[in-house]
């Protein structure tokens, strides 16, 4: 019989304040839901317990700065541990899919960490993706994010990567939260087209939903062909989600994971902590065991205008046209610093805000342009609240050897002068830290 893995942490000694939408909560209501339908007992469905992800772990995928001993980690190392406590089961062979009931959420945590964004401040799906490709050889994965705010964290981080499709369906971020995941964004110049955002106007429900999967996302899916498909389960989509404005139904949440068919499920967000999550989370579960969700029933009923019918397939129809004649507009860095190695290196600006802790980030990230990999990106980065400045090396995953040479190159320029420099070297599986010129050992406790 295939097995359906669950995890559950609720994180009880974690929240963002008493009235906080992200708080202890949230969980609480769907233990209690899953318990009394028997779903537990349904003999394809199994249960594991919560595991701790170590550093290195998290520091192969995202640059925590000025160091992790800066910030508190525990219960985000136990949601992304959960994460790849399902990741080893699915690998072994002992579920067929599984669901990680984890918070806190990950999605809003980007490439570099100075702080927590968007309830987030590691990236469990991002952490989870890069430990299968390290450990297990996995090729291709692709990340379905269906929680209503754009996964701008898990687009950041594989916006380079070729090897990583990332679709993105979310409420048009000109109105809400976090502003961004727009057509125009669709990755860098060696994995163009391997980011989609797919942004829905507000009051969209489950037909409009259902119709960008079968118009645009799957099919992308379809041609990508992923050895893993990871589905960033945010249920904040639901009509009564105090955050949003869309109007998809419990019910929609189960026939959107029987269409992705997601190898693995991670909850994002969904703050309707009574009205909407108990259902949603048990609509998704019984999807995923291949269990009828057809009867699961919120208790309150839509009491405002669902956009639907041909206005809003006309609508996305029109963005698909508009997504495919999209070109790339490169801005490169020749002449602009001098101590870059060989090759032509791709330019990009980004400020990123930081709304929990009300700050930002200014970034300069430089990609290495290559035909044969994802290419070395070299990214500075500032703290604009402590003008705390550090700067990140990725080496990615099926590096080449110039790519490789050319990563090690700029840590043997820059490893002395950096106030702070990480080397991710994806390749070897290879992670080292300096900080004001000599070289910190970040794993000794974990040794």
């Amino acid at each position: 019989m295939k097995k359906t893995g669950i995890v559950f942490f609720p994180a009880f000694d974690w929240s963002l304040g008493e009235t906080h939408p992200e708080r202890e909560e949230r969980l609480l209501y769907t233990q209690e839901q899953i318990f009394e339908e028997g779903v537990m007992d349904l003999p394809q469905i199994k249960q594991y317990s919560p595991a701790v992800a170590n550093i290195q772990d998290v520091l192969r995928t995202q640059a925590v700065f000025p160091s992790p001993k800066h910030h508190e980690l525990d219960a985000h190392l136990i949601a992304v541990g959960c994460s790849l406590v399902l990741g080893k089961a699915l690998m072994a062979q002992e579920i067929s899919n599984g669901f990680v009931l984890v918070r806190p959420p990950g999605h809003h945590s980007a490439t570099v960490v100075w702080g927590n964004r968007g309830f987030c401040t590691l990236n469990n799906e991002a952490i989870l993706a890069n430990y299968l490709r390290t450990y297990y050889g996995v090729k291709k994965i692709a990340i379905i994010d269906t929680d209503v705010h754009h996964g701008d964290g898990t687009q950041d981080i594989f916006y380079y990567d070729p090897n990583v499709l990332c679709i993105s369906i979310h409420q048009d971020g000109r109105t809400l939260y976090p502003g961004t995941g727009f057509c125009e964004e669709k990755g860098g110049p060696n994995s163009w087209g391997n980011i989609v955002n797919i942004p829905l106007s507000p009051g969209t429900g489950d037909e409009g939903f259902i119709y960008a999967l079968e118009k645009w996302a799957l099919p992308a899916v379809e041609e990508f062909k992923p050895d893993i498909i990871i589905n960033s389960a945010g249920q904040d989509n639901h009509f009564t989600d105090p955050l949003a404005s869309m109007n998809v139904t419990a019910k929609g949440y189960g026939k959107i994971t029987e269409m992705i068919r997601p190898d693995l499920a991670v909850l994002e967000g969904g703050y309707s902590i009574q009205g909407a999550l108990p259902y949603v989370n048990l609509a998704i579960l019984l999807a995923l065991a291949g269990e009828d969700y057809s009867g699961v029933r919120e208790p309150q009923k839509i009491n405002r205008r669902v956009l639907g019918g041909e206005k809003v397939r006309s609508y996305i129809d029109d963005l698909y046209k508009y997504f495919q004649q999209i070109k790339p507009n490169w801005r490169y860095a020749q002449g602009q610093n001098k101590h870059l190695p060989a090759g032509k290196w791709v330019s990009v600006e980004k400020e990123i805000f930081y709304d929990t802790e009300m700050f930002r980030e200014q970034r300069h990230d430089l990609i290495r342009e290559c035909q044969h990999c994802g290419g070395t990106v070299f990214i500075r980065t500032r703290n604009q609240a402590t003008m705390e400045k550090a700067m990140l090396v990725k080496i990615p995953f099926e590096a080449c050897p110039a790519c490789e040479q050319a990563g090690y190159d700029l840590v043997e320029h820059y490893k002395k002068s950096a106030q702070t420099l990480l080397l991710q070297n994806q390749l070897r599986n290879q992670v080292l830290f300096w900080e004001n010129g000599k070289e910190v050992n970040l794993f000794a406790s974990e040794n």
